[in-house]
């Protein structure tokens, strides 16, 4: 019994310890696995990145080094001479042109001058610059410009042009591998232009640029657009038009014959229209404000001497300085513009009811009595100073007042008259007289009365004011 107790055991211990070895030896080998497996994926990821890259590397076109270009440079400059023009002798260089509008204005109406600012590009041939290479355009700086020909282009009305230079030279050269060469660069040009203000300030121009050779005639150099669109331009509303508007651009070819020979000159058009809110504000409302306060005078009472000379004289003066201000801003011209049309029919209409207040009371004021009316008065002066009643003479040779309580006796303006003999006194067409609407002289003449001047004048110069508006605006705006 004991002896197969003890066979038991061991064989029970023996299964234990042969699975304790089995374990241990799978645990280290897992290990070992786990451990190796970070390094061999990583260098698999390397090669397989080192593999990506030869490969993208391998798809770019062959690299061109900067020695490389640089011998590209040499060879065209070698012996190359930048005085004379390509194919010299043998044919004229076509200069073909772009350019691009970055802004217009402003416009200066006195200098007759407005400025522009450009980017101006030029596109010819030099079949000395040919090469040949894996790149098919050297992008080269200013730098090289001085040492390539280039076509000596100016522009023929231009007052004044500045081409920038911060922080570089703006001016960018492209030479292709077939000998064609673009060069372009930025300017500020104050240009001239002949403004037409005989509508001012309702005007419309066309100011030009135009540029061509200096120095080579037709026979040497022939400009002409690059293509169809060749003028682009920026955003308008950037644009310091600050009186005009924008109408549209047009560019034509021209050829110009001076004693040097014919050159090809080439325009672009800017049309302006200018825009009137300026001058409307400025000077047509308070003009037309002035005149229509000189109207309130034939409202006032024409007795009222001091209230009615002052509004004229002060609508009168406030004219003259609008006029004043309204001509400083147009040059020195000789001829009328429709402002000051404008102005002066404004003036003539403000002086003319100051005029019309000063006849009137010049007629009014200054009356003459006549014989006849002379006798009465002496008559009844008489006949007042030999009644019983005591009387006080208050106006020597013009009124009587009765003491007691009596009547008073005044003089009524009908006492006063003009004297009319035939028309002696009333020669011209119109007669301002009162007594004198009789007689030989009022045939064919018309009869005013003086009192009426003021209910006359009411009708008459609005009236005529309006007339003169819907002629001129209508006139000016659309004829």
């Amino acid at each position: 019994m004991k002896r197969e107790m003890a066979s038991r055991k061991i064989h029970l211990q023996c299964p234990i310890a042969s699975n304790n070895a089995s374990y241990l030896s799978k645990v280290i080998f897992w290990t070992f696995l786990i451990a190796c497996l970070p390094s061999c994926s990583g260098k698999n990821e390397d090669e397989d990145y080192e593999d990506l890259i030869l490969n993208k590397t391998w798809v770019l076109t062959p690299k061109v080094y900067e020695s490389d270009v640089t011998l590209i440079l040499n060879n065209l400059l070698e012996g190359y001479d930048n005085k004379l023009r390509p194919d010299i002798g043998v044919k004229p260089t076509i200069i073909g042109t772009d350019m691009y509008i970055n802004s217009i204005g402003p416009v200066n109406a006195i200098n007759m001058e407005y400025t522009i600012d450009i980017f101006f590009a030029q596109t010819w041939y030099d079949r000395r610059l040919k090469f040949n290479s894996t790149m098919k355009v050297l992008r080269l700086n200013s730098n090289m410009v001085g040492k390539i020909w280039i076509p000596d282009t100016f522009f023929r009305n231009s007052k004044k042009a500045d081409a920038h230079w911060i922080t570089t030279p703006n001016r960018m050269l492209r030479i292709w591998n077939d000998g064609r060469i673009l060069y372009t660069l930025r300017l500020t040009i104050d240009a001239e232009c002949q403004l037409q203000l005989h509508n001012f300030p309702m005007d419309e121009h066309s100011c030009p640029l135009a540029f061509s050779s200096y120095g080579y005639p037709k026979d040497e150099i022939i400009y002409q657009w690059a293509r169809y669109h060749s003028i682009i331009f920026g955003e308008p509303r950037f644009w310091r038009l600050y009186q005009f508007a924008f109408l549209g651009l047009r560019n034509t070819t021209d050829t110009v014959r001076t004693t040097s020979g014919e050159y090809v000159v080439m325009s672009v058009y800017f049309d302006l229209s200018r825009r009137m809110g300026y001058f409307t504000i400025q000077t047509y409302i308070p003009c037309t404000l002035t005149v229509v306060l000189s109207w309130v005078s034939f409202w006032i009472n024409k007795d009222a001497v001091p209230a009615r000379t002052s509004l004229g004289i002060t609508t009168v003066l406030t004219m003259t300085t609008l006029s004043t201000i309204a001509r400083k801003s147009l040059p020195k011209v000789s001829y009328v513009t429709a402002m000051d049309l404008f102005v002066s029919v404004c003036f003539i209409f403000v002086f003319a009811a100051l005029i019309e207040y000063g006849t009137l009371h010049y007629f009014v004021s200054n009356r003459k009595p006549s014989k006849d009316k002379d006798k009465k008065k002496k008559n009844r002066l008489l006949r007042m100073f030999s009644s019983k009643a005591p009387t006080v003479d208050i106006r020597p040779g013009s009124s009587a007042v009765q003491m007691n309580n009596a009547s008073h006796l005044q003089e009524r303006d009908e006492e006063y008259g003009y004297e009319c003999l035939d028309g002696k006194d009333c020669t011209s067409f119109f007669c301002c007289f009162d007594e004198c609407s009789t007689g030989a002289w009022r045939q064919g003449r018309l009869h005013i009365r003086v009192t009426k001047v003021d209910s006359y004048a009411r009708i008459f110069f609005p009236t005529a004011f309006g007339l003169f508006n819907l002629v001129y605006w209508v006139g000016y705006l659309y004829l």
